[in-house]
């Protein structure tokens, strides 16, 4: 089984080898890509929806992820929780060979060696203190040459230590072929991210990557590890949870909002995704949130 090959973004490091980002949302960065670098990724502001590789899941400011190689990634705020923001997200990308090459010169790199190879299926860490990971992007951000590779460094070092690594993606991604398919297959999936509430047909979305329905359903599943309607399902049901946490609107008004057509079928398949019915879903995130508000008052 493979992953969805998206657009592969290149990134000219003539001039540096540490890469830093931070930018707003709406925006043109916010789309399913791709490209050779590692990539620490921080999330400062909104929720949302991570998508990294075959994985789907929740984010929300002081998210960190790390994607490896060719990992395909794109995280979507949520319009229903979020506003326009000026700064989303902050991320620095690092190239492969460096890091090979400072293991070979420095053995105590060998640290980091597995945190580096659990990130080619995507890594998001938890209990590493946000604003230590805001302000040590700063440093970064703010410095160049040795001091900018020095505040790099220690963050590594500090997440690595400290933080507490899940595996996100079920398949690993090494170079991916260079195939015009694999780039239609990615517009279909970035225009279900965007677009699930509408009515998308298998047929509608075999249109739009040019190829006839067997041949688009055969290659979507061979691609992306997911059979067409899996995956649509998948987005909604993950929209449906944002919309149970932070509105009150009924079960059954949710369930058309987010592209379902009846409500039988969201249940079953909202059952089927979360073990556990969206009534007590919403309860169980309210009973959560709760539990934030207090624990920061």
């Amino acid at each position: 089984m493979s992953i969805i090959t998206p657009e592969i973004e290149y990134v000219d490091r003539s001039t540096e080898s540490i890469r830093y980002l931070e930018h707003g949302w709406p925006s043109n960065l916010c789309r399913w890509h791709s490209h050779r670098e590692f990539e620490l990724h921080f999330i400062v502001d909104t929720r949302g929806k991570a998508f990294v590789g075959d994985y789907i899941g929740e984010f929300g400011p002081g998210s960190l992820f790390l994607t490896g190689p060719y990992l395909p990634h794109n995280w979507v705020s949520d319009e229903v929780l979020s506003q326009k923001v000026v700064v989303r997200d902050m991320l620095v990308q690092f190239d492969e060979e460096s890091i090979a090459k400072m293991t070979e010169a420095f053995p105590e790199f060998e640290e980091l060696r597995e945190m580096f190879d659990l990130a080619g299926s995507g890594i998001e860490f938890h209990g590493f203190d946000p604003e230590l990971a805001q302000q040590s992007l700063a440093a970064i951000r703010d410095h160049t040459g040795l001091d900018r590779i020095m505040a790099f460094m220690k963050l590594l070092a500090d997440i690595n230590k400290h933080a507490e690594k899940r595996q996100l993606s079920v398949v690993a991604v090494t170079q991916p072929e260079d195939s015009n398919k694999h780039s239609r297959i990615a517009a279909v999936v970035d225009h279900i991210t965007r677009n699930f509430t509408d009515d998308i047909s298998l047929e509608s979305a075999a249109q739009l990557a040019c190829m006839s329905p067997a041949a688009f359903s055969r290659n979507f599943h061979k691609i992306t590890g997911n059979r067409f309607l899996e995956f649509l399902n998948r987005v909604r049901v993950g929209q449906a949870c944002s919309m149970l946490y932070a509105t009150d609107h009924p079960v059954s008004m949710i369930c058309y909002e987010v592209g379902f057509q009846n409500l039988a079928n969201f249940n079953r398949n909202f059952m089927k995704m979360k073990n556990m019915t969206p009534t007590a879903y919403r309860a169980l995130a309210r009973v959560e949130l709760v539990k934030k508000e207090a624990a920061s008052s």
